[in-house]
Parts: C-alpha cells; structure tokens; sequence
C-alpha cells in the first residue's frame, strides 16, 4: 500500500499549529472525501487565529495636543541643535583659516620687510662704491646719475684738467675760484656739503649738477670752455 500524508490540526492557545505527518494512508485509494475536510478546517483553523492575534494586538492612542506639541518641540530642538553644531564647526573653520591668513600676511611682511632691507643695504653699498676711488673715477661712476655715457668723461677730463688739474684744493690766485670744477667763489659748493674744502665727492657733485643745468653735459661745457675760455 502506498503512503500518504496525513494532517492533523492542534490548536495551542488559540495558535493553530498543522503538521504534516508521513503515515500510511487512512483512507482508501481514489477517496477525497476525507482529505477535502480537514484541508478546509486547517485553513479556517488558520483564519481564526489570526482573527485572534489581531484582536489580541492594542490600537494605538491618539496622542494628545500636548504630546503632539511635546513632538515638535523635541523635533525643533535637535534640528537646531544640529545647526548649532554645523555652525560651531564652520565658525571653528573661519577663525582657523583667519589665523592662517594672519599668519601669511605677517610672513609676507617680514619677507617683504626684509627684502627692502636687502635691496636698500645693496643700494647703499653700491652709491658707497661709486664715491670710492681717485677724483676721476669718482666722477666717471656719477656720469649715469646724469643720464650721461662713458663717452662724456673724455670732455669731463680735458675740462677740469684745465681748469684744476683735479686737485681739490686747487685755489686760483687771480680769483675766489676753488676746488675741482673751480666754483666761484668756492663757497657756494657749502651747498653740497661743510667739507667742500677737502672733500672731491662734495665739490663734484656740484661740479656736475652745475655743467648739466648751465651746459647740459661735460662735452657741452667743453666747447664752451674751448670757445671762451671759461665755462
């Protein structure tokens, strides 16, 4: 004989349990009778448990105004909670970038500071360098302060050879005229400097601002010197 499963429906606690048990068949072959019915109380055995769970299972209350007013106030507060937070973190993030910033500008400024401190000592030792040396080389470093080539010192050479021979102290003994360009009266170089009586830098200075305002430059003067005998 062939086996069938049978079913057999347990109601535990108003739970419906089916199990499926293997056995030997309990009706005869061919027969549907018998299955058909317990297949449809198994089914109606589920269906009421259900019904039961549900009925068993609380509906939930309607909150109450207050509690609903409770919910937004939580709900406001941890929105603006957060905001705090994002905000207190982004405020944290300015003040640093401030401070990197400060800090950037001061290094700038040092940096900056320094090398106009650099630039000035190398202007400085440069201008020193050029007053250094014989009365001629004093002179040939201060032709380009005049906008004037090396070419013009030739005409400055012939000029205040004649003139003094490029002593400082050279004083005529016709006139008041002194020192290297020969000013006259050799007191109007004071402008330039209380040492005009022995300093060559002080006298050609004012030498040169002299032959560029009244002859415009050296080889100018030259010609008129040729000319007249003076410049």
């Amino acid at each position: 004989m062939k086996a069938k499963r049978s079913v057999a429906i347990l109601a535990v606690s108003g739970i419906a349990v089916v199990s499926v048990v293997a056995g030997l068949d309990l009706f005869t072959p061919g027969s549907s009778a018998a299955s058909d019915p317990v297949s449809g109380r198994a089914e109606m055995a589920v269906l009421n448990s259900e019904r039961a769970q549900a009925a068993k299972s609380p509906t939930p209350k309607p909150k109450t105004a207050a509690e609903q007013a409770q919910e937004v106030i939580q709900l406001r507060n941890q929105i603006e909670a957060v905001d705090a937070a994002r905000r207190a973190a982004q405020d944290a993030s300015d003040q640093k970038q401030k401070a990197k910033n400060t800090a950037l500008a001061r290094y700038k400024a040092l940096k900056k500071t320094d090398e106009n401190a650099r630039e000035e000592r190398a202007s400085r030792d440069a201008e020193r360098k050029k007053l250094e040396g014989t009365p001629k080389e004093i002179a040939k470093n201060l032709l380009a302060d005049h906008g004037w080539g090396e070419s013009q010192f030739s005409c400055l050479d012939k000029l205040w050879t004649k003139e003094s021979r490029w002593l400082v102290s050279a004083d005529n003994p016709t006139s008041s005229a002194y020192g290297i360009p020969q000013a006259l009266p050799g007191n109007r170089m004071a402008a330039y400097g209380k040492d005009w009586r022995t300093n060559p830098v002080t006298q050609i200075k004012w030498g040169l601002d002299y032959i560029e305002n009244r002859h415009g430059s050296p080889c100018g003067a030259w010609s008129h010197s040729k000319a007249k005998g003076w410049y």
